[in-house]
């Protein structure tokens, strides 16, 4: 909130302009907690203050399959993402983005578009997904003997990498992200008490196994590269 105390005319445009300066440097005042869930390194291109937001305790129940759920530190910062401030958790607002401004705004603002082979890469009817599966999981530190519902997101981020969005049988997701079909990390947080989970990956010809902590999934190369 600003607050312009007026002593005078002749000092309340310095007053004014002051205030104006202090709420461009909110996106510095507020970080975004790790119970969000945050991940990538900004949003919409790398190095902006807003950080897309996965599944958490704190966000589940603003989560929308036909929306990005993305976190912003200020008022300035989330107004400029012409989406929907939905919720306010520690001075972050929270600003729910549907998926079709979404693209739109990572075309203006991100990287030249990506080669043609995934630009034109159709979504699942009904879905935010390039492609759905299911896929062997496990969880509790037992062998991944049950199947989970995944959903992938091909070239999600502005560095080109892939999502792998895992629905556990409690209903809440596991993210998981690819360089190519190479794993490099899934999200953590402190809510869930993954935060600190070891991550490890072993592969046997076109399936690679992740165990993330106690938990286990077998994602198959085709599901990322399509065809």
């Amino acid at each position: 909130m600003k607050m312009t105390i007026f002593a005078g005319a002749l000092i309340a445009l310095p007053l004014a302009a002051c205030g104006s300066d202090a709420g461009e440097a909110d996106d510095a005042l507020v970080a975004i907690p790790e119970s969000l869930a945050p991940f990538g390194d900004g949003y919409p291109a790398s190095g902006d203050p807003c950080r897309q937001l996965g599944e958490s305790a704190a966000t589940s129940n603003y989560l929308d399959d036909s929306a990005l759920l993305v976190g912003c530190p200020s008022e300035v910062s989330a107004d400029a993402l012409g989406g929907t401030v939905v919720g306010n958790i520690d001075g972050v607002r929270l600003v729910s983005v549907p998926m079709g401004d979404a693209n739109a705004m990572m075309g203006e603002n991100g990287p030249p578009p990506p080669p043609d082979s995934v630009s034109t890469d159709a979504l699942v009817p009904g879905t935010k997904y390039h492609a759905t599966t299911s896929l062997s999981c496990g969880f509790d530190g037992k062998p991944p003997t049950q199947q989970c519902d995944a959903g992938v997101i091909r070239n999600w981020d502005d560095d080109g990498t892939n999502l792998v969005e895992v629905t556990r049988p409690d209903g809440s997701k596991r993210a998981l992200f690819f360089t190519g079909t190479t794993p490099t990390g899934a999200d953590s947080s402190q809510a869930d008490g993954s935060a600190g989970w070891d991550f490890d990956v072993s592969r046997n010809g076109d399936m690679v196994t992740i165990k993330f902590g106690p938990e286990t999934y077998v994602v198959v190369d085709a599901l990322i590269e399509g065809g």
